[in-house]
């Protein structure tokens, strides 16, 4: 049987592991990809360090996968062999439980399908998904570009044109790292004021090139203050993971104006109740998407021109992508290739 390399974690918070794997076969509804790029998120330390209750070991990590359909399984339609796609951290859902039948397919995300920890994920030359978890990548794209619009790029595209926002509004994103880089290209590209808001002034010039037409440094300025002199914000897409600075800018949300979270830390956030009810402020979590949402990300990236920055890493290197991400070494994305 033919051989594939694979970078897996035997048991949970074990060493990653480089192994010769029989290349798989898809079953009934599956799709057999030929993985090119996998993108390396924080959210793969769920695999690593076991952090999901039910993983079974060894396991392949990886939701960010940018590839070719290699084989169809039995009962697949609308996916043919050579077709580009990437698959996302919604790793298709079972469209019989309670969430399903009411088109809730986030929740039935979390309990049922999720791409690198209910199943293999990316960190290989192969790897089989459910054909419902597909989304096609569009011509303009390379498999490079594409991997980390599956989850980073669905994370704050989804939010951002969810979020009650229009053209001409003042929209903040709190952050210029791995997820903010591309919320600024969003709200930029969707018509919005944008406002990014980071620590130091040396992150102004990437920023205003990213498409933000106002740079607020949170170490120099206060924040919710420079905000409601633009005028308020309309939303402010959370992507930095530190409640402590997400309670800063609350007090820059404009009447109506909403606090959309897509980056966590484990501190609770200090909210006082009075400036939510004085100006109608709410705060919302929003979660990444489902296929056809990662679908749209990619297809208003490759119009608009929204390319993530990535550092690239051989698949066999897997491991020290992964610490260079964990550690803060990668400042934006990191990007696994199979490409030998």
């Amino acid at each position: 049987m033919a051989k594939m390399m694979a970078v897996q974690v035997p048991k949970a918070g074990a060493d990653f592991e480089v192994v010769e794997r029989d290349i798989p076969e898809p079953g009934p509804g599956q799709v057999r990809v030929k993985v090119e790029a996998c993108g390396v998120c924080h959210s793969d330390a769920m695999t690593k360090e076991g952090m999901w209750p039910g993983i079974q070991y060894p396991r392949v990590p990886g939701h960010e996968i940018a590839g070719v359909v290699d084989a169809v399984g039995e009962g697949v339609s609308g996916w043919t062999k050579g077709q580009r796609v990437g698959v996302g951290w919604h790793g298709g859902h079972c469209g019989y439980c309670d969430s399903c039948r009411r088109g809730d397919f986030i929740t039935c995300q979390i309990a049922h399908q999720v791409t690198g920890i209910s199943y293999d994920g990316g960190y290989a030359e192969y790897m089989i998904a459910p054909a419902g978890a597909l989304a096609s990548i569009p011509e303009g794209l390379s498999a490079v570009e594409a991997a980390p619009l599956m989850d980073a790029g669905v994370t704050t595209f989804n939010p951002l044109r969810n979020s009650g926002a229009r053209p001409g509004d003042l929209v903040a994103v709190l952050g210029v790292g791995g997820l903010g880089h591309l919320g600024i290209q969003f709200a930029s590209k969707m018509g919005f004021r944008t406002v990014a808001i980071a620590r130091g002034k040396d992150r102004e010039p990437l920023a205003r090139k990213l498409g933000a037409i106002h740079y607020i440094d949170s170490q120099a300025q206060d924040p919710a203050a420079e905000l409601s002199k633009l005028g308020g914000a309309r939303v402010i897409l959370a992507t930095a993971p530190s409640s402590k600075a997400m309670t800063a800018v609350l007090g820059g949300l404009g009447v109506n104006g909403r606090l959309v979270i897509v980056g966590v830390d484990a501190e609770p956030l200090q909210v006082p109740g009075l400036l939510l009810i004085s100006g109608r402020r709410s705060m919302i979590g929003w979660p990444s998407g489902n296929p056809i949402d990662s679908q749209d990300t990619l297809s208003f990236s490759a119009l608009t021109g929204i390319r993530p920055m990535t550092e690239v890493f051989p698949l066999e290197r897997a491991a020290e992508a992964y610490e260079s991400m964990i550690g803060g070494k990668v400042r934006f994305r990191a990007v696994i290739t199979t490409a030998r």
